[in-house]
């Protein structure tokens, strides 16, 4: 099935946004963007380095004023991830952003002037290889849209898509990338379904203002997936009250999930019941904590006891099953040792890195 997703996928034409690849053959990008003051040159960094950190693909930060436009040049020195800048209305904002040297933009063409100006924007970016992402959004659509339809709904989203892009190819520019973002799942989907049938541009997914860390993680993964099985989908953020961080999280466990991408360590795990003989929950959580620095793509069984705990292990390259009064260690499939409860732990840590280690120095001969 996994391979049946990655095979399904949509073809489009593909942009850069700085080193990375959008569309085409490239692995879906993973994104988020800053929250932090823009104008707050150190803050934005640290949080711009976490990110990266983290595995974000591309960052977005806001730039609504001259203050935050002055700050780029000092943000992109001094970080190492493609930037996009986040603009509205503005269109001084955005060739300020293309001037400090941004990797990307999102703007809507039909909401930054007269048609001078969107070919100043135009111009600019085009000399510089700078890509732009046209982000229509349920809340705030164009009031002629508003008025045909009566109401936010997935044809209103498609049409305005339709005519910022329309402005852009009539100024010979193609480098462009679309979202179609609505709160409301089934609305999101639909108008993603609809656009891909008409365009051939990469398309950047999300569920917009999708609420807290847990409800908002719950509402992105229904939505994305039901993109992502489609095919549809070339780079994705999930929109998250929490720290960007935990976006950049959710959007590699859902790729992960569809088989879409490898990144980190994949923790398969029982819901524990009364015949687990080690404390599952703990053990997992204290895993996920202790792992988080591992960026090798890595499956992980941890399995409270005999029923299904042998063939899960088996099946992953590490994996630990419950058993009284020792546990059972598995290695690609084969029995390989013994663990007591008291040094599960740390010893399943020590296994997890050494083989991480080892797949580190395959990768670098492999250069």
């Amino acid at each position: 099935m996994r391979d049946a997703i990655v095979k399904n996928r949509r073809k489009t034409r593909s942009v850069q946004v700085g080193r990375v690849q959008v569309g085409g053959d490239a692995p879906i990008a993973v994104q988020s963007m800053t929250n932090t003051k823009t104008t707050d040159i150190d803050a934005t960094v640290a949080q711009v380095q976490r990110l990266q950190q983290a595995g974000a693909d591309i960052v977005r930060i806001s730039v609504p004023d001259p203050e935050s436009a002055a700050a780029m040049p000092e943000i992109l020195r001094q970080t190492d991830v493609p930037i996009i800048a986040d603009i509205h209305f503005s269109y001084k904002m955005a060739l300020l952003s293309l001037e400090a040297g941004v990797h990307g933009l999102r703007l809507n063409p039909g909401n930054i002037g007269t048609r001078d100006r969107v070919e100043r924007v135009v111009k600019a970016a085009k000399e510089r290889g700078v890509s732009i992402r046209i982000g229509v959004n349920a809340g705030s659509l164009e009031k002629e849209f508003e008025e045909k339809y009566g109401e936010p709904c997935a044809d209103a989203m498609v049409d305005s898509a339709l005519s910022h892009i329309r402005i852009l190819e009539e100024m010979d520019f193609f480098d462009i990338k679309v979202s179609l973002k609505a709160s409301n799942i089934p609305m999101t989907v639909s108008a993603y379904r609809k656009l891909a049938e008409k365009v051939d541009y990469p398309l950047h997914l999300g569920i917009t203002e999708s609420g807290s860390k847990f409800g908002g993680t719950v509402k992105s993964s229904m939505g994305l997936a039901l993109m992502l099985v489609d095919g549809i989908g070339d780079t994705i953020r999930v929109s998250l009250a929490a720290e960007p961080e935990e976006e950049i999280k959710v959007g590699f466990e859902i790729l992960k999930g569809l088989g879409l991408r490898h990144r980190g360590v994949n923790l398969i795990a029982c819901p524990s019941c009364a015949r687990q003989k080690f404390n599952v929950i703990q053990i997992v959580n204290e895993l996920e904590e202790r792992l988080a620095h591992i960026q090798e793509s890595i499956d992980v069984a941890v399995i409270g006891c005999v029923v299904n705990g042998p063939g899960e292990a088996k099946e992953a390259q590490l994996g630990v099953t419950g058993g009284y009064p020792v546990h059972m260690m598995y290695q690609d499939g084969e029995k390989s040792g013994k663990l007591r409860s008291d040094n599960m732990l740390e010893q399943l840590v020590e296994q997890v890195e050494a083989r991480a280690k080892v797949i580190r120095a395959q990768k670098e001969a492999e250069q």
